[in-house]
Formats: C-alpha cells, sequence, structure tokens
C-alpha cells in the first residue's frame, strides 16, 4: 500500500502552485481534486495521453478484415452461377467491409472509454470529501517516510491548510 500525501487548500492558485512545485521536485504521481473545473491545470500537470483513439483504430481494422472475409468466404462457399465473372468482386465487398469497419470501430471505442474510465471500478480510488464542496485538494503518492516528509514540506511552503496521510485501499 502507498501511502499518499494530501494537501488541502482554499483556492486554486494556491493548489496548482503546489502541483508545480512537486512535479518540479521530482514527484510525478500527482493528482489535483477540485470542487469546479480549474483553468490551467493542463500546462501544470501535462496533458493526458488518450488511448482510446488506438481502440478505435484497431477495432476498425480488424473489423474491416472481418467484413471482407465473411463476404468473401460466404461468396466462395456458396458459389452462385455468376457467368464467367470473377466470385470475389471488390466493389460489392466493400460496402460490408466499410460498415464492418464502422461497426467494430465504434464497438472497441466503447470498450476502450470503460477501460479508460477504469469501469467498473475494481478498487477504491482515494477521495478527499472536501474536495466535493469547498477545498481543492493534491495528492501525491509517497513510497517512503522520507518522501512524505518532503511532499508535505512543499505542500506546506505553498500554503496547504492541512496536510494528511492517506492510504489507497487496494
Amino acid at each position: 500500500m502507498a501511502d499518499n500525501a494530501v494537501g488541502l487548500f482554499h483556492g486554486p492558485q494556491s493548489a496548482l502552485t503546489a502541483a508545480g512545485q512537486l512535479k518540479g521536485a521530482g514527484f510525478t504521481a500527482l493528482e489535483l481534486m477540485s470542487p469546479v473545473p480549474i483553468e490551467g491545470v493542463e500546462e501544470v500537470l501535462g496533458e493526458k495521453k488518450s488511448v482510446i483513439k488506438r481502440f478505435t483504430f484497431f477495432g476498425g481494422i480488424f473489423g474491416a478484415c472481418f467484413g471482407f472475409i465473411l463476404a468473401a468466404g460466404t461468396s466462395v462457399l456458396w458459389q452462385h452461377p455468376v457467368g464467367g465473372r470473377p466470385i470475389i468482386t471488390l466493389p460489392p465487398f466493400f460496402i460490408i467491409t466499410y460498415e464492418m469497419a464502422i461497426l467494430f470501430g465504434i464497438l472497441a471505442t466503447v470498450i476502450g472509454f470503460f477501460i479508460s474510465a477504469r469501469l467498473p471500478a475494481m478498487n477504491e480510488r482515494l477521495y478527499v470529501p472536501e474536495t466535493a464542496v469547498d477545498k481543492f485538494a493534491v495528492t501525491v503518492v509517497c513510497n517512503n517516510r522520507e518522501d512524505f516528509e518532503r511532499a508535505a514540506a512543499i505542500l506546506r511552503k505553498a500554503g496547504a491548510e492541512e496536510v494528511r496521510a492517506m492510504t489507497e485501499a487496494a
């Protein structure tokens, strides 16, 4: 179980300052909890990369392959008299290929969203009840007591009203 240093702040600017100082001090696992959206969080913490687009891309590729194999396999297994024309003709098969690419891409996007959002939540995440009302919290994962003391000092220096240790439930 990892200990977390949690600093509670009255205003968003002091919380952003604390997050920036913690990031500058070498802490990487930072979270900012807020009752309202804060402008400038991406500049301080950095933008998180989304993996959903990869789910969409590979779902579309898989769907296109599946659609083409489905159409081609069906026409090869159950041949109809075609009067000398090829059995596998591309233009009509591209329709089912396109439709299956869209279908599988959408399904993979939904699955990717649920995975990315960590739904359903299998473990408890750190929650500070005060952040739902009027406080701003900065949490940082600390591997040992020395890291916790260093993080707590940075949080207090940035203006934290309270610094507490919390443990994530596994």
